[in-house]
């Protein structure tokens, strides 16, 4: 889910959770994963660079944290590091770019940001979803503090689909839904642990038509997904028989013309299948707004 963003990966391995970085100067911060940058530069999604091999390494594990280390995706984080304190924020929303456009600040999703006011005004919602992030850079942000003392009383979750390729036979396709259904775990994990008062909304990947042989495997994490919520204090919602036939095929409007990204259309679905969770868990919206103001893509929002 690139949305604009430039990938640049920095190899990672798996560590204890390391403190947030509201507790360390930013500069020096990012000053560290601007070298890591510098050392990754070119690496393909999921892959970092071997020194001195000449031949890529093997995706980490989607359970395994992972920096984004381009300064575009730095400057986004620093962004929604403060974003944690402004305002009051009781429903948390983390994702790749099919859930950050719905709220993003950039002109062109005007139409979409409108959507969402309208959809949870009264909830104090709050978008901390970045484009192109896979499973692993989630649990990154969230252990680089993005979910540090915000305290929300629900947390909607939609992760997975930038974790997908091709598999190379069924066989592989169960191996690679085991182990995006493990990342999703992970952040479930992730978000209790840090927000334990909180009631978590369990987002099933949304089908794709960008390459239909993602189907599959999008069947089997869900199906895996499905299986991690009580219905109390994790609930499900599977939107592909509202956006799709049984097939997969998108039905028209549903998504973009890359038949991969949500259209307005898709996102009314989305918000019809969340309001009634929010004012069961909720109750129904006040009539005034607290949530912080909506952030954007950083260089996006420059060049406007």
């Amino acid at each position: 889910m690139r949305d604009g963003v430039p990938y640049s990966w920095g190899d990672a391995s798996a560590k204890p959770m390391q403190p947030s970085v509201a507790h360390r100067p930013v500069n020096r911060f990012a000053a560290v994963l601007l070298a890591l940058l510098a050392m990754a530069a070119g690496a393909p999604d999921g892959m970092a660079a071997e020194a001195g091999a000449g031949t890529p390494l093997r995706p980490l594990p989607a359970d395994v944290p992972e920096p984004r280390t381009d300064a575009n995706s730095l400057e986004a984080h620093r962004q929604l590091l403060e974003k944690r304190h402004r305002g009051r924020i009781e429903v948390y929303f983390i994702g790749d770019s099919i859930t950050r456009r719905w709220g993003a600040a950039e002109p062109r999703y005007r139409a979409l940001l409108e959507h969402w006011q309208k959809s949870f005004h009264g909830w104090n919602a709050a978008n901390f979803a970045w484009g192109a992030d896979t499973t692993r850079n989630m649990l990154w942000r969230l252990d680089q503090g993005e979910l540090d003392g915000v305290n929300p009383r629900v947390i909607v979750v939609m992760a997975g689909t930038n974790n997908l390729r091709v598999p190379a036979d069924e066989a592989d396709g169960e191996r690679l839904a085991a182990d995006v259904a493990r990342g999703i775990a992970a952040i479930l994990e992730r978000c209790r642990r840090l927000a334990p008062e909180a009631r978590i909304v369990l987002m099933g990947i949304t089908p794709r038509n960008d390459d239909m042989r993602h189907l599959p495997v999008i069947r089997q994490v869900n199906a895996r997904l499905a299986q991690m919520a009580d219905g109390e204090r994790i609930r499900f919602i599977d939107l592909w028989d509202r956006l799709a036939d049984e097939e997969g095929r998108l039905y028209p409007g549903m998504t973009d013309p890359d038949l991969l990204h949500l259209a307005l259309p898709a996102y009314e679905i989305w918000a019809q299948s969340l309001r009634p969770v929010l004012t069961e868990w909720l109750g129904p919206p006040a009539a005034q707004d607290h949530a912080p103001p909506p952030t954007g893509d950083p260089s996006a929002m420059r060049a406007n």
